[in-house]
């Protein structure tokens, strides 16, 4: 089972909300997850990310794969720089 960590929609029509979820790859996109990791608002201005950090990492350990679109908003919010730092120790 290959488990990635990307984004699920919600929200209403023109008017996106996302929620950071860790997913079977093999999943649609808006169908089952693993777990909730955070949120992501990208219309707010600076884009709103809240991340639960400890779950994250734990993940990313455990070997699950990042979007493209996750890694760059996890990278905005520096949580890139906290796992290498981690896992470097």
């Amino acid at each position: 089972m290959a488990v990635k960590i990307r984004l699920t929609r919600m929200g209403k029509h023109k008017r996106p909300f996302y929620r950071i979820v860790v997913a079977d790859s093999r999943m649609p996109r808006d169908g089952r997850f693993i777990e909730i990791l955070g949120t992501y608002d990208p219309l707010t201005n600076p884009a709103a990310v809240d991340i639960k950090t400890e779950k994250t990492v734990g993940w990313l350990k455990k070997g699950a794969q990042m979007t493209d679109t996750i890694k760059t908003i996890f990278k905005r919010s520096g949580l890139i720089q906290q796992f290498k730092g981690v896992q470097g120790k």
